[in-house]
């Protein structure tokens, strides 16, 4: 029962058999009450035709008792006392009395008709005459009962009529109707049911079972895969992806996205290490060196090629640190900074800078943003460091408010980055030819670090021709919210 198939089959079978026994029981008792309801009337109607004929004065012997077999019929008095009955009627349960055999009473008689006149006419007065009788209009009482017709037992629907003779005797005809086609009926429709239920269930079972196979069939692909891509270390293998529109195909371009990103994500890793190793090695070798020198001969140790090869060393591992805890999802904090006195701050403690850098900040206005105060001033002074590498006369810098946001614009006069390399230089341990040449230290991780920190304080890092020449980083980010 872990099987998603078995669970769905089992539980389309229990939905199914919940709805076809309500559906099935509800039917059952529909039509036992429709049948019951036909029964109900033909024993009425047989029940007030004999009250109609008592009431009319008719004797016992001359009432008319047609098709006894289907409609017996009983007929007691007011002391419960049975005085007449069909013809082959033995025994019946359901009504007033069980007996059937009738007692003695009182004669019905006729009413003479209200036009005759009495033979004599002497005195002219009236002449006693006995008043008709009459059926009860309400509803007829009815019950459930057994009668046995010529030594055969059945189970009938009995209504019970009250009649009053012209003599004033009140008289309950009890006149049944048989229940064989009732019970047929409902027992044909249940015996049908019981024996199509099951055999429809297994049809469900089935059925789901199937569907839920074939549905699922490309989930099975997709695991297969993902087991062997595990198995391999193999991030250039894909799942299958199905034909269809359905949330499976989605699942499975879901998971070749993921993968896709995965390998991307891998392979910068690796290149970032292999990368790193590299840049590492270079000053360790060096500093390594000029120790081994001095250690052999003192007098030629260049300690200020060994200070600057410490401090290169320290810059990078300083680097490699915060881009390493950048990728394990460090965010800025929650505090607020103004990039105007940022700015300004940075600029000031500049003093070894070549070029002297201009600031464009005006102090009356606020430029007040959310994040990290020091990583924002690393992304200042990264692209200062940049801008001395590569300008010829002139660094400048401007701050300005920029719709919702706040611009800072690091300018330079140098020769510009090529339109086709103003995302490559955004990579990891990516320098461009003439900064090999010119670099002084750096190992291409300044403006990688600098988009990474802008990306994370919901801004963009992006490069651009400025007006003068040269190249122009524009750093954009949302105002304080």
């Amino acid at each position: 029962m872990r099987s998603v198939r078995a669970r769905a089959a089992l539980g389309a079978t229990l939905v199914v058999a919940v709805v076809l026994v309500g559906a099935g029981l509800a039917v059952l008792l529909v039509l036992r009450a429709n049948l019951i309801g036909q029964a109900d009337l033909q024993a009425e109607v047989v029940a007030r035709e004999v009250a109609g004929e008592l009431a009319t004065g008719t004797p016992y012997g001359e009432v008319e008792l047609d098709d006894e077999e289907d409609h017996p019929v009983q007929v007691t008095d007011e002391e419960d006392r049975v005085v007449l009955v069909s013809k082959d009627l033995r025994a019946v349960t359901g009504t007033t009395t069980s007996g059937v055999t009738p007692v003695p009473a009182p004669s019905v008689t006729a009413s003479p008709s209200p036009g005759d006149d009495d033979d004599d006419g002497d005195d002219g007065g009236d002449t006693a005459r006995p008043g008709r009788g009459q059926v009860s209009n309400d509803d007829p009482d009815f019950s459930d009962g057994t009668a046995t017709v010529d030594r055969t037992t059945a189970d009938y629907r009995f209504a019970a009529v009250e009649a009053t003779t012209p003599d004033g005797v009140t008289l309950t005809v009890h006149a049944g109707a048989p229940l064989a086609a009732e019970q047929e009926a409902v027992g044909t429709v249940r015996g049908a049911m019981l024996t199509g239920l099951p055999v429809l269930l297994l049809v469900v079972a089935g059925v789901t079972w199937l569907v839920t196979r074939r549905a699922l069939r490309p989930v099975e692909g997709i695991r297969r895969e993902m087991a062997a891509i595990t198995a391999s270390e193999d991030l250039t293998r894909r799942v299958p992806e199905p034909d269809s529109r359905d949330e499976i195909a989605a699942l499975a371009r879901t998971t070749n996205e993921t993968l896709t990103a995965l390998e991307a994500s891998v392979g910068r890793q690796r290149r970032f290490v292999a990368d790193a190793s590299h840049e590492l090695r270079s000053p360790i070798a060096s500093l390594r060196t000029q120790l081994e020198v001095a250690e052999a001969h003192p007098e030629l140790l260049d300690l200020p090629g060994a200070v600057a090869d410490t401090v290169r060393l320290q810059a990078l591992a300083a680097d490699l640190l915060l881009l390493a805890r950048l990728d394990a999802g460090e965010r800025p904090g929650g505090g607020t900074v103004e990039l105007g006195a940022l700015v300004r701050e940075e600029v000031s403690q500049r003093t070894g800078d070549r070029i002297a850098v201009a600031v464009e900040a005006p102090e009356g206005e606020a430029f007040e943003v959310n994040g990290s105060r020091g990583q924002l001033a690393r992304v200042v002074g990264n692209l200062l460091d940049n801008a001395q590498r590569h300008a010829g006369t002139s660094v400048a810098v401007s701050v300005a408010a920029d719709g919702r946001g706040v611009r800072v614009e690091v300018r330079d006069d140098g020769d510009g980055v090529p339109e086709e390399e103003r995302e490559r230089i955004f990579e990891r341990f990516v320098r461009l030819d003439d900064a090999r040449s010119r670099d002084d230290g750096g190992a291409g991780l300044g403006l990688a670090i600098a988009r990474d920190v802008a990306a994370r304080h919901g801004g963009t890092l992006t490069v651009h021709r400025a007006d003068g020449g040269g190249a122009a980083f524009l750093l954009r980010l949302p105002r304080r919210s």
